[in-house]
């Protein structure tokens, strides 16, 4: 049974298309009487089985080699498509965490939409996310993977922009869609390029490539940036990272996925392609100066804003730039540490978050207060959930943060100051957020909020019991360094941090009514950080500018020079055609002399270009 259940783990994620599927005649309005949950119940049912699948050969894949699996999908001739899967310990578990969180995420979906009219057709993208994310976690071709993350820009495109009917909602999802177009296209380049170098696109194949690979430093550097291009899109990294702000306008339930699962696919595609970004030096820095602007410039930006949903999500750019950071040191296993550690709070505190929303109708931190003694799990899953993010002894952040740190004290020490400022201030930005809505006074808004129901809290209590037994899974999977091996001085530096960011988010000034300071100083830093360094507007003045600049000239080069040679031509029939009208004599001689006389030029004109006059003796 283990056997069977293992080499038919490629069939996990099409468990979940096949309950996209089936959500379909509800999600067009085919069925109608029943209403949209039966096209949910299927979507759930599909996840379960995926789940317990994945759960299942997770138990046992660890005694066994990772095993490659190849799928011809067309061949002719010499020319043979085919997809590589990997079954490996990071592949099945990755699977597991996917549709783990996945159907927690649904569960509480049916909870936070319940009164939507599209319920089904959410479902229905809420599938496609959910096989797009599974495919490329076993994935082992970068073909594949590439076509599965183009499934996920376009799920993402649909998610955000799902309550289609409001103006801000399209404008959204369309930037979220063609900033991650960006990265795509640069990775598709990548692609092409390592297609003709390589040969084969099976990762297998490209690390051993990478092995022997002889490319100038040009040739190199140019691949290696247009591979990280597309994860940087992915993860919402600098320069490409404005898109996760804006997809904060679509539903909570998608959110929790879009900042727990989505982000860190670019990042796995990263960790799968580190012998080729290992052929560049100049890839390797750009990773490290990505990650490490991304990683202080958006825990800063969080901290000024007053948008829940906003305030967590610039935290996701952050602690994904913490991730690019580790991959261009190569550090890809800390990275999958940080990935794990960071998925599981994330969508923790996207659900308590969403259950304020869904209480209060409102995501303005200034104008909730209180909610502590009225939301007591609500309250409880973001405390835990904060808790997960920092380093705080002995969740699992604080030991992947320690295990990084302690392998680069010695050898990159730089890197820990990054690690204890970035910890620090998400530690005060998480501190603020629970002050202005769980602390304090009531106000309107919130004065007769309730507790959510069950199908909201079960998935938030399900996440706080696995946060909280995280750090004893890490153990049994010998992820976690013995006591004796511990650098104190690191581990106190990581735990200072923690312990700051708290103390100063817990006795600084917070009044609500300030949604801007009235001290000029404090009100431009204030606007700079809320406005994420004017970055939207600084490609308005440039980027923006350019593209239209160069479409008012393409317009006028195709009105006046294209259309003008085509309507000169055009003009020049007619002309010609209007006056040989005049010419019509009904007389054949004067036909004929015409003819004779048009050959003649035409025949002295040819014999010239082709040089037969010069052999004439005259």
């Amino acid at each position: 049974m283990n056997q069977f259940l293992f080499s038919t783990s490629w069939f996990v994620p099409f468990y979940s298309l096949l309950g996209a599927i089936l959500t379909l005649p509800w999600g067009i309005g085919i069925i109608r009487r029943t209403g949209p949950r039966p096209a949910a119940y299927f979507n759930l049912l599909t996840t379960i089985v995926a789940f317990t699948h994945s759960l299942f050969v997770f138990k046992d894949v660890w005694d066994r080699d990772p095993e490659n699996l190849v799928i011809t999908w067309f061949q002719a001739a010499d020319f043979k498509l085919s997809f590589a899967l990997e079954l490996s310990p990071i592949s099945i578990g990755a699977t597991v965490l996917i549709t783990a969180i996945s159907l927690l995420a649904q569960i509480y979906a049916l909870g936070y939409m319940e009164k939507d009219w599209s319920l089904a057709r959410f479902f229905a993208l809420i599938g496609f996310f959910e096989a797009a994310l599974s495919g490329l976690a076993i994935s082992d071709s970068l073909f594949l993977s590439y076509a599965l993350l183009e499934v996920l820009t376009l799920s993402t495109y649909l998610l955000v922009g799902f309550w289609y009917a409001q103006p801000l909602v399209v404008t959204a999802a369309r930037d979220a869609f063609w900033t991650k177009r960006v990265g795509d296209l640069l990775l598709l380049m990548g692609v092409v390029a390592l297609s003709t170098f390589a040969g084969s696109l099976n990762f297998s194949d490209l690390s051993e490539w990478a092995q022997t690979a002889n490319l100038s430093p040009v040739t190199s550097t140019l691949l290696g940036l247009a591979l990280i291009a597309g994860s940087a899109g992915k993860c919402a990294q600098f320069p490409l990272h404005l898109w996760l702000d804006e997809a904060m306008e679509g539903p909570n339930p998608a959110s929790v996925m879009r900042n727990s699962l989505v982000v860190a696919g670019g990042a796995y595609l990263l960790y799968k392609i580190q012998p080729l970004l290992a052929l560049s030096p100049v890839a390797l820095n750009a990773l490290v100066v990505m990650g490490t602007v991304t990683a202080v410039g958006a825990t800063l930006v969080s901290i000024a804003q007053i948008d829940i949903k906003r305030a967590l999500s610039h935290s996701t750019s952050a602690y994904m730039g913490l991730v690019f950071l580790a991959m261009g040191l190569q550090q890809g296993g800390v990275a999958l540490m940080l990935l794990l550690t960071h998925a599981i709070a994330k969508a923790l505190l996207f659900m308590s978050s969403g259950s304020v929303i869904y209480t209060t109708q409102s995501q303005d931190i200034t104008e909730m207060g209180g909610l502590w003694s009225r939301m007591p799990a609500t309250t409880t899953a973001f405390v835990v959930g904060s808790a997960g993010m920092v380093t705080l002894l002995p969740l699992g952040s604080f030991w992947a943060m320690l295990t990084w740190a302690e392998g680069l004290v010695s050898i990159s020490p730089w890197v820990i100051v990054v690690l204890v400022l970035v910890n620090g201030l998400t530690a005060l930005n998480l501190t603020r957020v629970f002050r202005l809505v769980f602390w304090g006074k009531p106000q309107q808004k919130t004065r007769r909020s309730p507790e959510v129901g069950w199908q909201m809290a079960f998935p938030m209590v399900s996440l706080t019991v696995l946060t909280l037994l995280l750090p004893l899974m890490l153990q049994q999977w010998y992820l976690l360094p013995g006591w004796e091996n511990i650098d104190w001085y690191v581990l106190l530096s990581l735990l200072a941090s923690t312990s700051v960011g708290v103390g100063i988010g817990s006795t600084i000034y917070l009044h609500k009514a300030w949604s801007r300071s009235r001290i000029l100083a404090w009100r431009f830093i204030q606007d700079l950080l809320g406005y994420d360094f004017y970055i939207d507007r600084v490609y308005r003045v440039t980027v923006v500018s350019a593209v239209a600049l160069l479409s008012q000239i393409s317009a006028w080069c195709d009105r006046y020079l294209v259309d003008g040679l085509v309507n000169l031509v055009g003009f020049a029939a007619i002309f010609g055609g209007q006056t040989l009208k005049y010419s019509i004599s009904g007389q054949s001689q004067g036909y004929m002399l015409t003819i004779l006389v048009v050959v003649s030029v035409l025949g002295f004109f040819i014999s010239w270009s082709l040089g037969l006059l010069n052999k004439l003796p005259f």
